[in-house]
Order: C-alpha cells, then structure tokens, then sequence
C-alpha cells in the first residue's frame, strides 16, 4: 500500500524526472518498484541485468517498459568506456587496466560508473547486497563533495505524515566527534532537500551534564564543535539548528524538554537525531519500522558529489518505490 507521505514522494520526482540506475535486475521486489515508478513518470530507470528475463517478466505481467532502459553490462558497448574510466580515477592506488576491465563488469561498480559518466543521475542498490558493496565503489568512483568531511548515511523515518532524519545508521561504526559533527550538519542538509525542519539533536543517554562519561563529552563536544561551523557563510540562512548532548525524549518531547533543557531550541522538537554509534541507530529504526509501523526510507548516503543509495536487503516494494524516489530528488540541484 502506498502511503500519502511516498504518494508525495512521487510527486516530487515526477517534477526533476531523473533518471536512476538499478543494478540489481535479478530482484523480482526491484522490477515491481520500477513498474511502478515508471508508470508514475517520476523517473528515467535503466535496469543492468538480463534483457530476456526482464521483458519476459514485464510481459507476463501486463506491464510496459515504457520509461525504462534495460542494460546488460557485459553486452553494453560502453563498457570499455567505464573500464577506462575506472582505470584512469583508480590507477594511482595501484589498479591496472585489466582489474579495470574486471572490476567495470560489477554491477555496483558499472551502475556507479554510468552515474560518474553522466548517463544516469543516480543509483540505488543493495536488495541482494551489502552496504560495503553500494558503498565502497561510490567513495571509489563518485567521492566526497568535501574532501576534508566524512561520508555518511541518513534514514527516513515517517509516522502518520511526519519524518524524522536519523544518522548515521550505516556506514560510520564508532564516529568520532569531527565525524558526529559532519554527520550533524550533513543531516541537517538532508531535512531541507526533502522539506523536514532541520530541527537537529545530538543524542546521549545525558541532558546538558545529567550523566558523565567518555561518550558524553564525545557528543557535547562533536555539537559546539557543529555549532561553530553553523556561524560560517557555508551555512548561512539555512536555518539549521543544532543542541546537544540531549537524551532522546528531551529531543522529543516538549514537557521533558521543558524540565531537562528550558532554554534549548532544539529540544522537544528536534526532527533530525543524531546517533552516538551504529548500533544504536541502526537497531532503532529497525525496531520503529517493524514493532511501530514507522515507513524507513534508507540508508540515503550523505556528502558525495551524486546520490549513490543503499537498499535494506529486507526492504519492501513500497520501501524500494520510497527510495527511488528520494534518489531523484536527491539528484535535482
């Protein structure tokens, strides 16, 4: 079922209509989220896998291909293009020519390559696979936008019409504080692209010094030090706020905010948390999508230079739909 928060998503793609690779063709769950993005008209998809298999199972289904390309990388005649390609960003970290001729027939690898060369604006993977294998050819071949700023990831969290933005649920294990700070203002970044109130809360298990500890200070410390970096030019106007270390219901909640944190302006209204460690970020919204119903959207990579997106192997058609969508948008300058 398509909820009215992803009915809202389409719509704003239809507006830039990108156009988005899908690697993994082999995915039945991948080829129903095309069927329905394409008739939306929200995005140009090119699918890499077997042509045959793929129209025979449009076919069988009654559906058309219209809006949607499908590439079998190893036929493709510009494979050798990406090889070289690939070769010329990567031969000063020791890649030949013939690894790059191996490594460009990788679907992750040749979808991120077409991104790099222009032909698409986007990719999203990871229905059959890892995070590591979305993301490392994307820092390979795509990098950061900011060479001195760490990479990270966002996921979307929606209850009953309203999203929240939570970091780092998938790439950055243990951050350090300049990694919590760049996490801080990326996900910031990403509330505003998709119009959530860039409202952000650096999470603890302590509000303002209740509790004490390495992890504490990690948090307070990563949150001045994003504070600081709010006051440059770079964000100016922006309208990001960000407070820290606030427990969660301190964040969320006014009449606790009220007590733990009266003179915050995040506090009690904060629709973007930050997490102190994977696990907990990860675990969480796991837990909110599957016990409260909550629609997850992600992980959405935060800080390269083109929307490379990673897929839940355990997502849905609805959640797949979601993240096309949202790649699209993520590709409108």
């Amino acid at each position: 079922m398509i909820s009215d928060y992803l009915k809202g998503l389409i719509e704003r793609a239809k507006k830039g209509y990108k156009t988005i690779v899908l690697p993994e063709g082999e995915d039945e769950r991948i080829l129903q989220a095309a069927h329905v993005i394409a008739e939306a008209k929200a995005a140009r998809l090119i699918i890499l896998g077997d042509e045959e298999e793929i129209k025979a199972y449009y076919a069988k289904n009654n559906w058309s291909l219209d809006g949607i390309s499908i590439v079998k990388p190893e036929n493709s005649p510009k494979l050798q293009e990406y090889a070289n390609l690939l070769y010329d960003l990567r031969k000063a970290k020791g890649m030949t020519e013939e690894d790059a001729q191996k490594t460009a027939l990788n679907y992750n690898y040749f979808g991120t390559l077409m991104v790099k060369a222009g032909d698409a604006d986007g990719m999203l993977s990871g229905a059959n696979h890892s995070t590591a294998d979305t993301v490392r050819p994307a820092l390979q071949i795509i990098k950061s936008t900011h060479k001195d700023r760490s990479v990270s990831t966002a996921v979307l969290l929606v209850k009953d019409g309203e999203a929240f933005v939570f970091s780092d649920c998938a790439v950055i294990i243990d951050p350090t504080e300049k990694e919590l700070c760049d996490m801080a203002l990326a996900a910031g970044e990403t509330a505003i692209k998709f119009g959530i109130e860039p409202s952000v809360a650096m999470l603890s298990y302590s509000t303002r010094g209740s509790g004490k500890g390495e992890g504490v200070d990690k948090v307070r410390n990563a949150a001045n030090m994003a504070k600081e970096l709010l006051k440059t030019p770079e964000y100016a106007g922006k309208g990001i706020k960000i407070d820290g270390e606030l427990q969660a219901d301190a964040a969320l909640d006014a009449v606790v905010a009220k007590k733990k944190a009266p003179d915050s302006d995040v506090a009690g209204h904060a629709r973007v948390l930050i997490f102190p460690c994977l696990e907990a970020s990860n675990i969480g919204y796991k837990l909110l999508q599957r016990i409260c119903g909550c629609e997850a959207y992600g992980p959405l990579m935060q800080g390269l230079n083109a929307p490379v997106n990673d897929l839940s192997r355990g997502a849905l058609v609805e959640d797949i739909i979601g993240m096309i969508a949202l790649t699209a948008i993520q590709a409108e300058k």
